[in-house]
This record gives structure tokens, sequence and C-alpha cells, in this order.
């Protein structure tokens, strides 16, 4: 049986062989390919952390963790060492005042000085706000996350199973528009739990391996607390594209020889989805190529 990692694999082949080549927003420029789809099979317990290089796992599911907290600010993140996050508000920090402060004493600052960390570590309404705090017409906040498992428990064969970031009211606002943006959710007969998640835009290189890990965890997460079994990851992308400072490290991970996935599993029943740490997760069986560095686009 073909390893499932060779659909991402293929991706990043046919993305740099067939891509469409063009000016992007941040400038670097992407060759990218325009709509595309994987599937991973969750059942058995394993799931997507790719092999053919290492991902930082726990810095994935840590992001999920501080979306579902419907936080905005990036201290948070930094409390936790995660650094995904820094680049958009030091951008801004740095036009604002023209002070060409760098990214370590930025995060310093963020960590240490809670006023400076209000003002400057604000991302705008992004993905957990949107998520647990969506603002309607009517003034009300609606938890489409409480809401999906109240769904997923009371009416399981509903079609209606899903949540979004997209907030055509907001997204102006956002540091960064939503780029993993739906997500819905089917349970099958036998009581599985499976996911398609759309993604409008992806960075290939770095932030699709991130997102097959959080929609997994999250996946993992909303099965246990719906009384469900893990099912399938349906990964959907949009814009699918490799920045043109990328094509050297895709090449090189092409060469590599994907390996066994690891499992990954949740050492309690939390009391919610509220109530999840870092170290509710366990990972076994990781052993991947060394790690492929790159810059990120912002």
């Amino acid at each position: 049986m073909r390893h499932p990692e060779h659909q991402y694999l293929d991706l990043l082949s046919q993305v740099l062989s067939n891509g469409d080549q063009r000016i992007d927003r941040t400038g670097v420029g992407t060759r990218s390919t325009f709509g595309t789809m994987v599937r991973f099979d969750l059942s058995d317990g394993s799931v997507p952390i790719l092999t053919t290089k290492r991902v930082y796992w726990k810095t994935a599911v840590k992001e999920m963790l501080w979306f579902l907290t419907g936080g905005t600010n990036i201290r948070p993140l930094l409390l936790e060492k995660v650094r995904i996050w820094t680049d958009w508000p030091l951008a801004a920090y740095r036009r604002s005042t023209g002070e060409q402060i760098t990214q370590e004493e930025f995060e310093h600052r963020i960590v240490n000085d809670e006023v400076f960390a209000v003002k400057w570590g604000e991302l705008g309404p992004v993905y957990g706000k949107q998520w647990r705090r969506w603002l309607g017409a009517d003034g009300r906040e609606h938890d489409q996350i409480a809401t999906l498992i109240r769904t997923l428990k009371e009416n399981p064969s509903s079609r209606r199973m899903l949540f979004h970031g997209w907030n055509v009211a907001e997204v102006n606002e956002m540091a960064l528009p939503p780029c993993h943006m739906v997500y819905q959710y089917h349970v099958t007969s036998d009581g599985r739990l499976n996911c398609l998640l759309f993604q409008r835009s992806v960075d290939l290189l770095l932030g699709a391996p991130f997102n097959f890990v959080g929609a997994a965890a999250l996946q993992l997460m909303l099965a246990q607390q719906s009384d469900l079994r893990p099912g399938e990851l349906v990964w959907v992308g949009g814009d699918s594209h490799l920045y043109l400072n990328h094509f050297e490290q895709a090449r090189e991970q092409l060469t590599r020889d994907p390996r066994p996935f690891p499992k990954m599993q949740l050492l309690r029943r939390a009391a919610s989805i509220d109530d999840f740490k870092i170290d509710d997760f366990d990972v076994s069986g990781y052993d991947p190529h060394p790690p492929i560095k790159a810059d990120i686009a912002v």
C-alpha cells in the first residue's frame, strides 16, 4: 500500500513542475495550483505528522489550543514558546514606529510588559475570535465550537456541522485573514467522526504540515468530547502554492522516502473542549528525517 504522505509529496512535485508562477501579496512570488485534495485515515490512531522532514507537532497543537481559547493576542503563545505568529505584529510595530527592533527583543517586551502586549501583540479578530465569539448583526456572540459539539452529540446525522472564520465584516481588521477557513464534520453510522477542512490559501512547505497536525488534533478532541471515534481527515486546498524561495527546500524534501506515520492519543478525558492541555497529547513512533528550514513570507 502506498504511503499516504506521498499525496503531499506529489502535490509539491506537481506545483514545482506545472504550477502557475506569479507575484503574490507578499512580493516574494509563488508557483501555485488551484484545487487540491489529500486524505488521511486516523482510525488506527495514526496522524499525518509528516516524516520527510521533522514537524514540530507540539507547536501546531499549542496553536490549535490557543485558537480554541478564542484568543487574539500573541502573548499566550510566546509564553508557550510558540513564535509562529510574531512576524505580523512585529512588521506592524516596525512600520508604525520606525524602530528596527529585533524579533527577540520584540518578543521579550511582549512577554514582560503586558501593556506593551495589549497594544502591539494583537492580531485583530483572527481565528479564535471567529470560532468562539463570532459577532452577529444583532450584537450577540456565537460560539461555533460549542454549537458543533452539541450538534455532534444530539444530531450526528446533521449536514450543518461546521464552523468557519471568514467573517466578511471583520476580515479587513485581521493581521492575516483565515487560511484554513472552513471545517465541516460528518459522523458515520458506526460512530466515526470525519473532517473536511477547506483551506483557501496554503503555503505548502511551511503551512500545510502544521495544518494537517492541527486539524488532526482537533478531530481527536472533538471525537472524545462527542463519544465518537476518529475517522478520515480530508484536506482540500484552494490556492496551493510554494514560495519562490522555497523551491530548493521542496526539492530536498522530495528526495526523501516517507517513514511510518506516528500515533497520537489523548492521555485523559478532558472535562470540556476548553480543558485540554498540551500534556494531554502523546505522540509515539515519530522518526522523521531532519528538519528543513525556510523563511516565512509576511
